[in-house]
């Protein structure tokens, strides 16, 4: 990411290239000016609206794209003082398309903010041409007649964008066509890239000079940013992706022009798929304490197990049985009950320990490996399989079908244990190794972003949200995930390689508890050189100790004659 804004800062920086900052300035002091091309940064202070105006517009330029950004604090922008929804828009990144008329060379429009707070904003104003297409000119769906803008809707699974279709590029005194038929012609040869960029800062001015760069170089935009998904004009305009919450995101929209080989930008939006106003769990505070100390102590076990996991047989299975009783329960009780998040994940940690007991016990009780391998093999299969979906095939158009996504899911669920069931020790050390370390990442998640975090939360989602199918998960790789993702790999190659090393020549798997204890009780009853032979039974143990607390609460009896004797 930040190559990528070196790399675009040297791009802008070249004489000739269109842009360049302008002196910052406050829009209370009267009339705004903008030229072509170059954006500014500037204030806007409530409540009265500031004109801004463009002079000197070319006689080649057909039509001309205001656009406005803030980083969370509205604001309007309106082709006159007096508001109307056809006329005017408002949020963080917004738009309008100038129709320019023959030998016209200036425009005006207003803006607005009704924020207590003055709001930071960036404004540029870009020309195109006859040849290029109009983002949004054929707007049915929203109240501009011309809709250049990325409506943006987000929750915690998915972030949607929608937006207007666009249409072919025509001269100042035709009038704006806009097609319905379909065939190679018309505006349905358009295609729109819809391409995304992440690691985008909270600060106001680097975030609105990144929306610049996003805007002005947009041909160059498509090789330097991940493209998410390319559409032509058969397809709806609404996309869905995976909400990265915390994580600044810049979407925009690419139109071409296959036959004329040009394009336009729409209007950049950003998000953070969260609030900046909220009061708990705010973009400015990631994660919360009960998050935050459930995963501490979850990553601290982990890490035990990834390294002692196999000699410490039983705590293993209270590790394993937290896990798949955890997972279930949380999903269980959060599609089925309202309540908060935190109190979910109270219950959810009393569930899950109550798992860990459970199989703990069945292995002391019983004893039957194969069922306790099982358990193993299922939780290391469900992390392949997650592992497997987190990849570009995940966004296979074939899974976005529930039924073929969760079919294909639990059969690599179950082939892990099918495979390794011959070799069940190395099946426990590799589960100990990996998901172990994993608990770390899962912790690290709660105190600071990372995508490797979504290995496990897509699948969560998937299972939570109905809708979740039809959103891409592919997520970005920033700095910091190539460094947890070093950590990762060492703990769990270390831990597989210890534990493989200290378990050569020793049993595979500890013995029946309950035949052992059986088989020591015997002992000591038939063998009468046995200290223990010699100890009471529990009850008389029991009996005796409540006697003796007994005695604390009574009173002392008198012991009889108590004049002294006299020598």
């Amino acid at each position: 990411g930040l190559l990528r804004l070196m790399a675009l800062a040297a791009l802008a920086s070249q004489p000739g290239v269109a842009g360049g900052a302008e002196t910052v300035g406050n829009a209370s002091v009267g009339l705004i000016e903008f030229s072509v091309g170059k954006f500014r940064y500037f204030k806007l202070n409530r409540p009265l609206p500031e004109e801004a105006i463009l002079r000197n517009i070319s006689s080649n330029v057909t039509f001309l794209i205001f656009q406005i950004h803030s980083l969370y604090q509205n604001t309007t922008i309106s082709f006159s003082k007096t508001l109307l929804p056809s006329t005017s828009g408002t949020g963080t990144d917004k738009g309008l398309v100038f129709i320019l008329r023959p030998e016209q060379s200036m425009c005006f429009w207003y803006l607005e903010t009704s924020d207590a707070e003055p709001v930071q904003n960036m404004a540029i104003p870009l020309s195109y041409s006859e040849r290029d297409p109009i983002p949004g000119g054929c707007n049915l769906e929203f109240d501009l007649d011309i809709d250049p803008n990325i409506y943006l809707e987000y929750d915690f699974f998915e972030t949607t964008i929608k937006f207007a279709p666009a249409n072919l590029g025509y001269a100042r005194y035709i009038l704006p066509p806009c097609d319905t038929r379909t065939g190679q012609d018309p505006r349905w040869r358009l295609q729109y890239d819809l391409i995304s960029q992440s690691n985008v800062p909270r600060d106001a001015c680097k975030l609105c000079y990144i929306l610049y760069i996003q805007t002005v170089y947009d041909n160059l935009l498509i090789k330097l940013n991940i493209l998410m998904v390319t559409l032509t004009a058969n397809d709806k305009t609404s996309v869905s992706f995976s909400s990265l919450r915390g994580q600044g995101v810049i979407f925009n929209v690419i139109v071409w022009d296959p036959v004329l080989n040009t394009s336009a930008a729409y209007v950049p939006a950003h998000t953070y798929a969260c609030s900046f106003d909220a009061v708990e769990g705010n973009c400015f505070s990631l994660g919360r304490v009960s998050t935050k100390v459930f995963f501490t102590l979850f990553a601290l076990l982990g890490l035990f197990i990834c390294f002692f996991g196999h000699r410490f047989w039983k705590t293993e299975l209270f590790f394993i049985g937290f896990i798949f009783m955890g997972f279930f329960f949380y999903i269980l009780i959060t599609r089925l009950t309202p309540i908060k998040y935190d109190v979910r994940l109270v219950l959810t940690a009393i569930a899950g320990s109550l798992g860990g007991i459970f199989l703990v016990a069945a292995w002391w009780r019983f004893g039957i490996l194969a069922l306790c391998m099982l358990c193993v093999g299922l939780v290391l299969g469900f992390f392949v399989s997650s592992v497997t979906f987190f990849t570009p095939l995940g966004n296979l158009t074939v899974f976005s079908n529930d039924a073929v996504f969760w079919v294909t899911f639990s059969c690599i669920v179950v082939l892990i244990p099918v495979i390794f069931m011959g070799c069940q020790r190395i099946l426990n050390i590799l589960t100990c190794g990996f998901i172990g370390s994993y608990s770390v990442v899962l912790a690290i998640d709660s105190y600071m972003y990372t995508s490797l975090s979504y290995i496990a939360l897509n699948v969560l989602k998937r299972a939570l949200s109905p809708h979740f199918r039809r959103a891409f998960t592919n997520v970005p790789f920033q700095t910091n995930d190539f460094i947890i993702l070093a950590v990762w790999g060492m703990l769990a190659v270390s831990g597989i390689t210890l534990q493989i090393r200290r378990e050569r020549g020793r049993p595979c798997f500890p013995p029946h508890p309950y035949k052992l204890w059986k088989r020591e009780r015997e002992r000591r009853v038939t063998n009468i050189l046995d200290p223990s032979y010699h100890i009471p039974p529990l009850r008389e143990r029991l009996y005796g100790r409540l006697t003796q607390i007994r005695e604390l609460f009574q009173k002392e009896q008198p012991a009889g004659e108590r004049t002294p004797l006299l020598l």
